[in-house]
């Protein structure tokens, strides 16, 4: 017995060393608010750039980096309102850590109206390989619904421009069940976006979070929900996009061979990841938290030489079990339980079997060895799959 728990160990041992890290960067710079954004921003000036990339430079060089950078990701806000010349200063903050300047994959998340051939050059300067365009709707009146800053004319350049200039993959964003929209309208969308031919498409189902101008109109009963009208979106999406040769890999993203987002394959199963900028959330060297969603704030700690992170919590082996089957579950792969007890030995696998067997029998989930997948029925109820799953962590349950 004694044996088996030394090989447990080195071989746990092993899977850390080999295990990807990525980087996540949050640019929190919006010319406007979109009516369904949560995540922070603020407006943009010459005062607030520059000592945004200076305490870029200072957060990263408080980070231990045990291992070369496999991935990088750059979200917002909008991370293309940034000059030419300042996404190259951003750059070499990544570039002077380990892998920097090779990640496997790095990704830059794009706004149509920000697109020019000279923040591409830079992008491409700079070694990003994957661009994500923020399209969301190609309707005119669907986009004003949801205070995005773009037309349809901005969307087609800004996609031209991207593919001419060579990057190996493009994705674009649409979003779904919005306000009005009707199901001929998300069709159109779909066939618009499989058009341009991109090599990853993600589709997001609208979600309503507080703080935002949506939540507030939902509140004011001037929209509603509609999860049948969602299903019938989702399936007709699942349907649609297959049909047009995009495999579906998780819940909400699609991709030709290849294409698959490894930054978020590697998130959602539950691997370390450091993030700098106001805001960012980390998962690294056993701790997860998120920076301080304040600009200044965040910049007078990192000045300080301080931890920007705040709601710090110890990642225990039940925590990462936990998260690694409600996100897990969403990707079409599913979750193989054999490594994950393993690796977290702790966890309530009894619980956990009990569920498996439950979602088995219920036909929203197949086992197949030690793995487990969900159902085509099963993925459109993720979300109430997940919460099972956190139930059956729950203490006392």
């Amino acid at each position: 017995m004694v044996l088996m728990r030394a090989d447990a160990a080195v071989e746990q041992a092993k899977a850390e060393v080999a295990a990807p890290l990525g980087l996540y960067i949050h640019v929190p710079f919006c010319a406007s608010t979109c009516d369904f954004c949560a995540f922070y921003q603020v407006s943009p000036t010459a005062e607030t750039i520059e000592g945004f990339i200076r305490g870029l430079g200072q957060e990263a060089r408080g980070v231990e980096w045990t291992r070369p950078l496999s991935t990088v990701f750059w979200g917002g806000g909008t991370p293309g309102l940034l000059s030419a010349r300042d996404l190259l200063r951003v750059a070499e903050v990544v570039h002077s850590l380990p892998g920097g300047r090779s990640p496997a994959e790095w990704t830059v998340e794009m706004a149509p109206a920000s697109v020019t051939r000279e923040r591409l050059d830079a992008l491409r300067q700079a070694g990003v390989t994957r661009v994500s365009l923020g399209i969301q709707s190609f309707h005119p009146a669907l986009l004003e619904a949801l205070g995005r800053a773009h037309t349809r004319e901005q969307v087609y350049r800004a996609y031209e421009r991207i593919r001419a200039a060579g990057f190996p993959s493009v994705n674009v964003d649409l979003m779904f069940a919005l306000p009005g929209q009707t199901a001929g309208e998300w069709d159109a969308d779909i066939d618009e976006a499989v058009s341009l031919a991109p090599d990853h498409i993600s589709t997001y189902c609208l979600t309503f979070e507080e703080d935002t101008a949506l939540w507030v109109k939902l509140s004011q009963g001037r929209v509603r929900l509609d999860p049948e009208n969602e299903a019938r979106m989702y399936e007709r999406t699942w349907e649609r996009l297959g049909a047009a040769g995009f495999a579906q890999y998780e819940v909400s993203n699609f991709a030709r061979p290849g294409h698959a987002c490894l930054h978020n394959v590697n998130t959602w199963r539950m691997h370390e990841w450091a993030g700098l900028g106001p805001s960012a959330a980390s998962q690294h060297l056993g701790i997860r938290g998120s920076n301080v969603a304040d600009l200044g704030q965040w910049l007078e700690r990192v000045g300080r030489g301080l931890r920007a992170t705040e709601d710090r919590v110890e990642l225990s082996g039940r925590l990462l079990a936990e998260d690694a089957l409600v996100f897990g579950l969403r990707m079409n792969a599913g979750v193989d339980l054999a490594p994950l007890r393993l690796r977290c030995p702790e966890a309530p696998w009894e619980r956990v079997d009990a569920l498996v067997e439950r979602l088995v029998e219920g036909g929203l989930a197949r086992r197949e060895g030690t793995r487990v997948r969900l159902e085509p029925k099963g993925r459109l109820l993720a979300d109430s799959v997940g919460s099972e799953v956190m139930v059956a962590f729950s203490p006392g349950s």
